[in-house]
C-alpha cells in the first residue's frame, strides 16, 4: 500500500483536500483516507489534473520527493524537495531520482489523456553527478493537442501497488508475461528471470542484501526514523513506512512497538521485523530489473520513466512486484552485493537501476491511509 501527502498550491487552492471527518478517529484510522485515488482527475487546470496523477508515482520510502512550480503559464517546473532525500542508503540521490523519473511519465500519460503533448527537457540548467541542489530536475511544457497518442498503460493508474506481502510460491510466473513487460520499456534495457536456479540465487544475494542494510545501523535507523506508527502519526506525518491497523495499533498501545524496540538487535520488534523482509524476498518467484546505459542523472530519469511503466505493465498482467533494491545501493558495506549485481544482470556493462521481484499475490486495495505533500508554488 501507499500513502501520499497532500498537493497543495501555496499562496492558494489545494489539490487534495485534507478531507476526513471526525467519523474516521472513532476507528483509529488516519483521516485522509483515500482521497489520492478518489480525486484523481478532478481538478480544473490541465497541469492540476495532470499532477494529481503524478503524486500517485511509486518512489523511495514514500518520500514524495517533488516540488512543481507552476508560475510560468502552461509550464511545470520540477524540483527535488531537498528535505526528503535519503543520504545513508541513497546518498547521491540516485532512486530518488528515479521517483522523480515515475512522477514525470506518469504526468505526461496523465496529460495525454486529456489531450496535451508535454514536452519535457530534464535538468535544463545542468546537473550534479554527486548530488541533487536547488535547478530543476525538468521543465515540462503543456501542448494541447486533442490528437496526441494516448496511453493504454494509464488504465492501471489508479490500480498500481507495491505489493508488500509474500507471493503465492504455489503460482509460478508466466515468462510471456514478462515478455509483454519488457515490450514497455523505453530508454534502459529490460531484464528478467523464471528460471529456478537463478531465482534461487537472487533470492539469495537479496536477502543478504536486506541484512545488510538492517545490520548497518545507521542505513537502518534511516528507515526506522521514517516509521509512522499508528493512525495518528500517520495523519501527522503521511509518508514513509505505514505502520496502521489493529495489530500495530495494539501494539503500539501496549508500548511493544516503538522505534526505539525496532532498531534494538536485541528485541523481538526487530528479529520479527527481520524475519518479515526474508520473509518477502524468499517468495519471489521471478525477477525483474532495469539496466541503464550509464549512471547520469538523466539515465536516472530515464530509468524512472521505465519504472513506473513496468509497475503498470505488471499490473495489466495481474502480478505484483516489489522493488528489492539494496544491493544497488552505493555505501561502503554494499559495495560487495553491488559488484555482485551488477557482474551477475550486467555483465556487459551499464547502470542496475532497478531490481524487484514479482510474483502472484493478493489484491492491495486502494490505502485509507496513504496521502501526498508535494508543494507547488504559484505565485
Amino acid at each position: 500500500m501507499t500513502r501520499r501527502r497532500m498537493l497543495g498550491l501555496v499562496g492558494g487552492g489545494m489539490i487534495l483536500a485534507a478531507g476526513g471527518g471526525a467519523g474516521w478517529a472513532a476507528t483509529r484510522e488516519p483521516q485522509l483516507a483515500g482521497r489520492p485515488w478518489q480525486l484523481a482527475g478532478t481538478y480544473e487546470g490541465p497541469r492540476e489534473r495532470a499532477l494529481s496523477w503524478a503524486l500517485l508515482a511509486p518512489n523511495p520510502h514514500n518520500r514524495q520527493p517533488w516540488i512543481a512550480d507552476l508560475r510560468e503559464e502552461g509550464i511545470v517546473t520540477l524540483r527535488a524537495d531537498l528535505g526528503r532525500l535519503l543520504p545513508e542508503t541513497d546518498p547521491y540521490s540516485r532512486q530518488i531520482t528515479i521517483g522523480l523519473g515515475a512522477f514525470l511519465e506518469l504526468m505526461r500519460m496523465a496529460a495525454a489523456a486529456d489531450g496535451y503533448r508535454v514536452e519535457i527537457v530534464p535538468f535544463p540548467d545542468g546537473e550534479d553527478p554527486s548530488e541533487l541542489d536547488g535547478r530543476p530536475v525538468a521543465r515540462a511544457v503543456f501542448l494541447k493537442e486533442p490528437d496526441v497518442a494516448r496511453e493504454p498503460l494509464f488504465a492501471q493508474a489508479l490500480a498500481r501497488r507495491s505489493n508488500k506481502e509474500p507471493f503465492d510460491m504455489t503460482r509460478p510466473v508466466p515468462a510471456a508475461s514478462l515478455e509483454r513487460i519488457g515490450d514497455v520499456v523505453r530508454g534502459t534495457r529490460f531484464g528478467n528471470t523464471v528460471t529456478e536456479a537463478e531465482v534461487v540465487a537472487l533470492r539469495a544475494l537479496t536477502r543478504e542484501a536486506l541484512r545488510i542494510e538492517v545490520e548497518t545501523p545507521r542505513t537502518f535507523q534511516e528507515s526506522v526514523d521514517l516509521f509512522r506508527i499508528g493512525w495518528r502519526e500517520v495523519d501527522a506525518n503521511p509518508d514513509g513506512i505505514d505502520f496502521t491497523g489493529p495489530l500495530f495499533e495494539s501494539l503500539r498501545m501496549a508500548g511493544l512497538f516503538t522505534r526505539e524496540a525496532a532498531a534494538d538487535p536485541s528485541s523481538q520488534v526487530y528479529r520479527a521485523g527481520l524475519d518479515a523482509v526474508f520473509a518477502n524476498a524468499d517468495s519471489a518467484m521471478g525477477h525483474l530489473w532495469l539496466v541503464s546505459r550509464d549512471n547520469s542523472r538523466v539515465g536516472q530519469l530515464a530509468a524512472g520513466v521505465d519504472w513506473l511503466r513496468v509497475n503498470l505493465a505488471v499490473t495489466t498482467e495481474g502480478l505484483g512486484v516489489q522493488p528489492l533494491s539494496q544491493a544497488l545501493q552505493e555505501y561502503p558495506e554494499m559495495d560487495g552485493l553491488y559488484r555482485e549485481i551488477h557482474a551477475r544482470l550486467a555483465p556487459e556493462g551499464g547502470t542496475v537501476q532497478m531490481f524487484a521481484r514479482v510474483g502472484f499475490g493478493a489484491v492491495v486495495p486502494p490505502s485509507p491511509r496513504w496521502s501526498l505533500e508535494s508543494k507547488i508554488r504559484n505565485a
